[in-house]
């Protein structure tokens, strides 16, 4: 009688050793999938995504929001800042993430071939911009042109009162606190300051501009941050 019961409790700690087996590998096949099918679902609001990919090790771990690698690849998007830095802190739980998109609209300004890419907590992202797009994300009037970019820095000439200031004046677009501001180049202009972009789990390092051809002009834009 022992010998049956100690042979009839081992199948069925077999049976539920492979029954748990059965259930990971499943896990590790269908988890990553439904984690890309919500991800693009959360994307598409903003525009038509072509294809998101998932991986996770052990899978189960999407389960609590975390994942190895996500990739993202769009054709099209359009969404505010704030909705890009929201978008943003809920990969917090991704270790490694690369997003492209051939055409965004990031609030009123239209960009194209942009990428973005995550490890662990760092940020960097670049897109390109016409000068006709640039022109036309700021109000009627106002203009800019670039100077140099370094450092971090990126320093254009500014007309058309931008900041309060009829004349035409040099100005600096940089990082400060983790926001992106923007000042007049002066010592009695700085204080002249405007806040370009801010949110508390971005915390912006860097930018940096570069024309990148000459007729029609435009520009490769990059920025640098840190995920909070």
């Amino acid at each position: 009688m022992r010998r049956g019961g100690g042979g009839r409790g081992r199948r069925l700690a077999l049976g539920a050793a492979g029954t748990l087996l059965l259930a990971l590998a499943l896990a590790q096949v269908l988890l990553p999938r439904i984690a890309a099918g919500t991800i693009s679902s959360r994307v598409s609001r903003y525009g038509k995504v072509q294809s998101v990919s998932v991986s996770a090790w052990p899978a189960i771990e999407l389960l609590w929001g975390s994942a190895d690698s996500v990739r993202v690849r769009a054709r099209r998007l359009a969404l505010a800042p704030a909705a890009a830095a929201k978008l943003l802190w809920e990969s917090h739980g991704v270790a490694r993430m690369e997003v492209s998109a051939e055409r965004v609209k990031l609030g009123p300004l239209a960009l194209t071939g942009a990428t973005l890419a995550k490890h662990g907590t760092r940020l960097s992202a670049a897109a390109t911009a016409s000068e006709a797009a640039v022109d036309g994300a700021l109000p009627e009037g106002f203009a800019v042109r670039l100077l140099r970019s370094e450092r971090g820095q990126v320093e254009v000439q500014a007309a058309g009162g931008l900041f309060g200031v009829g004349a035409a004046v040099d100005a600096v677009a940089l990082a400060r606190g983790g926001r992106l501001v923007a000042h007049p180049v002066g010592f009695l202009l700085e204080a002249l300051q405007l806040t370009l972009f801010s949110d508390r789990h971005v915390y912006v390092e860097g930018v940096g501009a570069a024309q990148v051809r000459v007729r029609p002009a435009s520009y490769r834009l990059t920025m640098s941050a840190t995920l909070r």
